[in-house]
């Protein structure tokens, strides 16, 4: 099957979604619980560089060994309950039709760089640090439009241009627009090969003017009872058990951050939807969840921790009120606190 013909199928639940959501329960909760979530770890994947059915990177190559090295984190989030969003933002390359150039006596180096779909052309001036495994105190630079690339003497170090905007400052102040949210556990590792269609419909969609990332977290729940944490009782320390938790928690937090991010209609299937309110309906029950309280800042994202969509306004920090209520995933989000002094105002 050619990509053209894959991302014009309409968008169905996968056998991987269908069997998440017909996944075994835990033991029944006997006592009501509450939830507390927040992201232990985030990383963005910049997912234009593995889309469309890439080929296995040279590793003799530094450029290849990032991309390699990409693909094993994302291979290794597939193996864990973790949510992933797809991300776009403007378009922005490199201008290598443009010189670098560097600071006196210093490691300030300007990069030119092509935005948007007019490839409007822009600069930024960054300080680089010097490794501990260099040998030279200035690198040699060399430059594509995606990828910088300093040689250190003693090591190669590889930046995309999205590395480069999300880790040093610059004036480029633009949100990360969610599109889709979904989680990572899949035994196949479509994610991590490009081959997951509903990304790659979405990847489609929006190449022409926008790039793709992929934002993936950890999220951390924090359950509480008169009884204690259910995941710490001995009768759930057993893999299944501890399985069935984790399958639980994630879908519950992804139907919450769906109906947030993607809204009342989000773009799923009438049959996903309708396995996805069975889920859930079962889930409050086995579950006795009366409330949970999602937490989503994102730590260590430099300059991309700024998050929206269509339905969200831009904000670094999303705290969300949920409970869930016939099968559906009820947010209220509470609102942010009142900006003051300096540091609010940067």
């Amino acid at each position: 099957m050619q990509l053209s013909e894959l991302v014009a199928q309409p968008t169905q639940p996968t056998a991987v979604t269908f069997a998440a959501l017909a996944s075994p329960m835990p033991e029944p909760i006997s006592v009501p619980q509450q939830w507390e979530i927040s992201v232990a770890n985030a990383k963005y994947h910049w997912y234009d560089l593995i889309a469309g059915f890439p080929t296995v990177p040279d590793i003799r190559d530094p450029i290849g060994r990032y991309l390699r090295r990409m693909q094993f984190e994302l291979e290794a989030a597939t193996e864990n309950h973790h949510l992933f969003f797809v991300v776009t933002r403007p378009r922005i390359r490199f201008d290598t039709a443009r010189a670098t150039q560097w600071g006196f006596f210093s490691l300030k180096l300007t990069l030119p760089l092509l935005v948007g779909a007019d490839e409007l052309k822009e600069a930024i001036t960054i300080e680089l640090s010097i490794p501990f495994a260099a040998t030279v105190k200035k690198p040699t630079i060399s430059l594509t439009e995606d990828f910088l690339t300093l040689n250190w003497g003693g090591m190669q170090e590889v930046l995309s241009v999205h590395d480069v905007l999300q880790n040093y400052e610059n004036g480029l102040k633009i949100a990360s627009k969610v599109v889709f949210v979904g989680q990572t556990r899949d035994p196949a590792g479509r994610l991590s090969k490009g081959r997951l269609p509903e990304v790659q419909k979405l990847h489609q969609q929006h190449s022409e003017h926008h790039d793709t990332l992929l934002l993936v977290t950890q999220m951390q729940v924090s359950a509480s009872s008169e009884l204690g944490d259910p995941a710490a009782w001995p009768a759930n320390q057993s893999e299944d058990a501890a399985e069935a938790i984790a399958r639980v928690r994630m879908d519950v937090v992804e139907a919450a951050l769906m109906r947030y991010f993607e809204g009342a209609a989000a773009r799923r299937s009438s049959e996903e939807k309708t396995l996805r309110a069975e889920r859930l309906r079962a889930i409050a029950a086995n579950e006795k969840l009366e409330y949970f309280a999602i937490h989503l800042e994102l730590p260590e994202a430099g300059n991309y921790r700024y998050l929206a969509s269509e339905h969200v306004a831009k904000s670094r920090q999303h705290v969300l009120d949920c409970a869930l209520d016939d099968g559906q995933a009820i947010v209220t989000r509470r609102a942010p606190p009142p900006a003051t002094g300096t540091r609010a105002r940067a």
